[in-house]
């Protein structure tokens, strides 16, 4: 997607040579007009699939997930919660996660009246990197016994290999954006 292509080149940052910053836009601060424009593809993608709930994790995915959502006609969002609350439900589905970003392992939250059997779900986060998050929203869809229609993200970091192993595993993926590599603080998408 050009716009998010260019905000990354114009306004990411590279740490190391596995951390993308892009705070700015996406994670931290919000561009809206782009998260309504990244939006609009991630639905144009998938409306063929008639996804009926869009799923996230908190937090740096919900942004995305809503504007998908209203994309595809104000869908509902559900997303997955991180850590234990008062007010979460007992009756939740869980699976247990490992964060790259913080390198941490959580347990994934999502209250069982809120994803019904057969509900067509379309998961989307912002960051695609091992696999892990979007693995554990699948075992909760599973247990849920709705349908994943596929996963939407908005930079892959195709250096490592979680979109490879969900593309080879069938499960229909777009990235809006992937990473090449990032050398020398520069972060070099793929086909520049």
């Amino acid at each position: 997607m050009r716009a998010l292509r260019q905000a990354i080149k114009e306004s990411g940052i590279g740490i190391g040579t596995d951390i993308v910053k892009v705070s700015s836009f996406l994670n931290h601060g919000l561009d809206t007009g782009l998260l309504f424009e990244m939006g609009e593809a991630v639905a144009r993608h998938f409306e063929a699939d008639h996804p009926e709930l869009v799923m996230t994790v908190e937090a740096s995915g919900i942004a995305l997930a809503l504007t998908t959502a209203h994309a595809l006609g104000n869908l509902p969002v559900v997303f997955c919660k991180k850590t234990p609350a008062k007010n979460l439900d007992d009756a939740s589905y869980t699976t247990s996660c490992t964060s790259f970003t913080r390198g941490t392992n959580y347990m994934m939250r999502c209250e069982k009246n809120l994803i019904k059997p057969n509900t067509r779900v379309l998961i989307v986060d912002d960051f695609l990197a091992n696999g892990a998050a979007i693995r554990g929203m699948l075992d909760i869809i599973s247990q849920a016994q709705a349908i994943p229609v596929g996963a939407a993200v908005a930079i892959e970091k195709g250096f490592q290999p979680g979109g490879q192993q969900l593309r080879h595993e069938g499960i229909k993926l777009l990235s809006l954006s992937i990473v090449q590599e990032i050398r020398d603080g520069v972060i070099h998408l793929k086909d520049d």
